[in-house]
């Protein structure tokens, strides 16, 4: 199964896919305890290469092989990059893309070096990044795979078909990371299109929050790199979704989004991006009601650095059973047995 089962309402044939879409919709109890919500996440790092992007990507990568495109090129915070570099490697393209210098998360830098992208450092930000990418493609008969490839939405608006079709129904609230704001825009369309309408809760980081500003953020500056985007390219379309959907956008802080993110870790088995968090961060902070579903948009090993770096450190030991219990127990032996299940299943305290 994958995205390619709803083909009748996609624009072109699946000339190139790995299997995306599909990915789990798993209820959050935790979150919904705390809520008050009946809470779902919907697992977007479940995609091949680990984000939404996948969504999009296919669709994208499949009209350009089928339009007689000899390359790809978009600009990319690093998710993008590594879903344009892995499709156009499916398809036998070339592929070229844009990161802004030293703004790029390991695990993203990572996934397009090895599917053989030409990968670019600009001295600049995304927003910068992107503007060139725009005048390239002008000058030069490649393939532009940011979100303002409309194809690139046409794929990406699956995942709202894929959640009502899970829930049975549409869920009351929608929560959702906003960055270039192509995929609040394109879960709006998919909505739309099998005639319901959650709200939408977009949510920026502070630091990069240009539609809660109103303006653009010249210098935008957050921990969750997969949205530190100051001039949304879908900000018109973005807004109007979150208008007619009687929703919102709003920021949260990096603090809030951090928080998030080990909240999902600890109490829900769910490792995400920070930016992913961002929808939960949103939820935590402004509260929501009813049926709500959060999408988490990418893996948490995409940036494994910002996860070790906010982990507990790893602890030594010597290679003896003495050191080992001191490791594992910490010097207090009722611990291996502290709400530890017996033989027969009981719980003994």
């Amino acid at each position: 199964m994958s995205l390619w089962r709803y083909r009748e309402r996609l624009p072109v044939e699946p000339l190139v896919t790995l299997g995306e879409g599909d990915t789990p919709l798993v209820p959050a109890p935790a979150l919904s305890q705390r809520t008050g919500c009946r809470v779902f996440l919907k697992l977007e790092g479940a995609n091949p290469t680990g984000s939404f992007k996948d969504r999009g990507m296919t669709v994208a990568v499949s009209a350009a092989l089928r339009d007689g495109a000899r390359a790809v090129v978009c600009a990319s915070t690093g998710n993008t990059a590594a879903s344009a570099a892995a499709y156009a490697a499916r398809a036998g393209l070339r592929c070229a893309v844009i990161v802004p210098e030293g703004k790029i998360a390991t695990g993203k830098l990572a996934q397009a070096l090895m599917h053989g992208a030409r990968v670019i450092a600009l001295h600049g930000n995304f927003d910068r990044a992107l503007e060139l990418v725009r005048e390239l493609v002008d000058r030069h008969p490649i393939a532009l795979v940011n979100s303002i490839n409309e194809y690139r939405l046409e794929g990406q608006k699956t995942g709202a078909f894929e959640v009502v079709d899970e829930l049975g129904e549409a869920p009351d609230v929608l929560c959702i990371p906003v960055g270039n704001a192509g995929n609040i825009t394109s879960w709006w369309r998919g909505f739309c299109e099998v005639g319901v309408a959650p709200a939408l809760h977009g949510y920026q980081a502070e630091g990069a929050a240009p539609l809660v500003r109103g303006a653009p953020v010249p210098d935008p500056e957050t921990v969750a790199s997969a949205i530190r985007i100051g001039n949304p390219a879908r900000w018109e379309e973005a807004m109007a979704a979150i208008t007619s959907s009687r929703g919102h956008v709003r920021a949260v802080s990096d603090e809030e989004i951090l928080a998030a993110y080990r909240f999902l870790a600890e109490r829900e088995g769910v490792f995400c991006e920070p930016a992913s968090a961002a929808s939960v961060a949103g939820l935590l902070r402004y509260g929501a009601e009813g049926t709500v579903v959060c999408v988490l948009t990418g893996h948490g090993l995409k940036d494994p650095d910002t996860a070790i770096g906010r982990a507990a450190a790893v602890v030594p030991c010597e290679p003896t059973i003495e050191a080992l219990e001191e490791a594992v127990l910490g010097g207090d032996p009722s611990a291996a047995t502290t709400d530890a299940p017996a033989a027969d299943g009981v719980a003994r305290v």
